[in-house]
């Protein structure tokens, strides 16, 4: 690997490769540490303002500020002004810091050295990381709320509305297909390694190598109708076939059949209820 630099006289930062080396940071984690020491001493910036101004979600955003708090590179205390107001101040260090490492222009919020938290009340945690506030939900199709609603189940995958934006594309295949959050569960949330470094690239990944192939199309089920003259079933409008002369003398004999039957029934129950032997068949009855 070559390396190529460019002499600068002006608009540089100069940084230690011990921070920029460090393999306990992620690649997200060091590019923001190193965007918030090249502003100038007094730079307002925090989590929601990083988020909005870049490609990452207010999630990635919020990881990579725990790690640089949790290995000494960013803290944020809370300070009471002369006047009483409440502000956070922010503290971005070149070099690892130890957790007891307080700053020395700070204040506490309440009380001094050596007084007792009021009865009743709980002293503030100040080794507290701290966090983004949660987002304000945001109007969303139905594409990105289903892929919110599946990773929703796994906390190593959690994604922004931004982020799940860029990736519906990917998943309209899916829906398309007549896959839907049954099909979504499995192949996107099984087999997740340890530690996701990228959700979005692991979804990414995962959406497009997966895709199953299109389901073959269902056949037609012929939908039968009501024969209009005498309510039998009927592939088309109107009459069936019978009442309408199609196939009459099929049809003719199978009523003359059903009519033999019924005589023959009837005969027999009038034998029996007259006393007479029963009629096997034919049109003979019992003498009255």
């Amino acid at each position: 690997m070559q390396i190529h630099r460019s002499r600068r006289a002006s608009g540089f930062a100069a940084l230690p490769n011990a921070l920029l080396q460090d393999r306990r940071l992620s690649y997200t984690a060091r590019g923001i540490l190193v965007d918030l020491l090249s502003r100038p001493d007094g730079w307002s910036e925090d989590g929601r303002r990083l988020a909005d101004t870049s490609p990452q979600g207010r999630g990635a955003v919020a990881r990579a500020l725990r790690e640089l708090t949790r290995f000494g590179y960013y803290r944020v205390d809370r300070v009471r002004r002369d006047d009483g107001t409440i502000v956070s101040v922010a503290h971005v260090y070149d070099s690892p810091q130890s957790p007891q490492a307080a700053p020395g222009n700070t204040r506490p919020v309440s009380g001094g050295p050596g007084v007792d938290p009021p009865v009743g009340k709980r002293p503030k945690n100040r080794e507290k990381v701290p966090t983004l506030p949660e987002p304000v939900p945001e109007p969303c199709d139905g594409v990105v709320a289903t892929l919110l609603r599946v990773v929703r189940r796994e906390p190593r995958l959690r994604l922004g509305v931004a982020e799940a934006r860029a990736l519906a594309p990917l998943v309209e295949p899916w829906l398309e297909r007549g896959y839907g959050e049954r099909e979504l569960v499995p192949a996107l949330l099984d087999g997740l390694p340890e530690r996701v470094h990228s959700a979005a690239g692991l979804l990414r990944d995962r959406l497009v190598r997966k895709l199953p192939p299109a389901r073959p199309a269902r056949p037609a089920v012929p939908r039968l109708r009501e024969c209009d003259a005498c309510g039998g079933p009927t592939r088309q409008a109107g009459v069936c076939r019978g009442c309408a002369g199609i196939g009459e003398g099929d049809r003719a004999e199978e009523y003359a059949h059903r009519a033999e039957v019924a005589i023959r029934g009837l005969a027999r129950v009038r034998a029996v209820l007259r006393g007479g032997p029963a009629v096997s068949g034919g049109w003979q009855t019992a003498p009255a």
